[in-house]
């Protein structure tokens, strides 16, 4: 687990060491962009459930602060999880939020690296989670790590992925959700909602959270600088790498969880 320091001082709306309170105001950023989050995440456990039971060892690929291992662990608590991520920020909150729980277990790695499994507690998982990510790699880095993934994932095993995914064949369509979801992420600002570089202001002022983050920004930069591809190319690149099946069991007018099985 990482080791950090809880100390209670108050920054701004959240106290330092407050790693429950780090976790929510996280949540209500995220949902600034994605009102359905939630949504995908009870469909992800649902398949879980469904596809490999309810006690598996999962790899929550790409993790931040740990909100798929936090929901997974909640609904079974029989279930295990791997965090892996490079983020220090947010492998700071996630390991403070589950210093106390032996279920789960966090692996700092880069993703482009050829290497990062084997940095990983186990060689084989009953399920790889990962959502809002992986959009920061290219098409071709993506792939070669669906192919890594696909070596991970046990027979009968599944990958999910929930992310932006774009049909660059709807262009009307597109154009008409982005304009409405601006709209509506406009107005909730206005009426105080934190942006994605407000969150990481906050941050980058909390006394255990601002080394850390500082350290985030020198490895990513600003902003993402990957691709979103359809669900469709997905799919066929999954196959490609491996799985058996794959499609959608969700969607929303700009998001799609895919599951993979192996």
């Amino acid at each position: 687990m990482t080791d950090v320091n809880t100390s209670a001082t108050t920054v701004g709306a959240v106290a330092t060491g407050d790693w429950q309170a780090w976790q929510e105001s996280w949540d209500r950023q995220q949902e600034w962009y994605m009102p359905d989050r939630e949504e995908r995440f009870r469909i992800m456990l649902d398949m879980v459930e469904a596809v490999v039971g309810t006690s598996p060892r999962v790899l929550d690929l790409a993790c931040g602060t740990g909100t798929i291992t936090a929901r997974l662990l909640a609904r079974f608590p029989d279930a295990t999880s791997t965090g892996v991520d490079l983020d220090p920020a947010l492998l700071t909150i996630a390991g403070g939020t589950f210093a106390d729980d032996e279920r789960a277990t966090f692996v700092t790695a880069d993703l482009k690296d050829p290497d990062w499994p084997a940095r990983l507690p186990h060689d084989s998982y009953d399920a790889v989670l990962t959502a809002t990510a992986l959009h920061w790699l290219r098409g071709e880095p993506l792939a070669d790590l669906y192919g890594q993934v696909a070596e991970l994932v046990r027979d009968g095993g599944v990958l999910m992925n929930a992310d932006h995914m774009i049909d660059e064949t709807t262009p009307r369509i597109n154009a008409a959700e982005r304009a409405q979801r601006h709209a509506r992420m406009d107005r909730a600002r206005r009426a105080g909602a934190l942006d994605w570089a407000a969150w990481w202001k906050a941050a980058a002022e909390d006394p255990v959270l601002a080394e850390p983050t500082a350290r985030r920004f020198e490895i990513y930069g600003e902003h993402a600088d990957g691709d979103m591809p359809s669900a469709a190319w997905h799919a066929r690149v999954l196959r490609e790498k491996g799985f058996a099946e794959a499609r959608p069991v969700w969607c929303s007018p700009s998001d799609t969880l895919l599951l993979a099985v192996k």
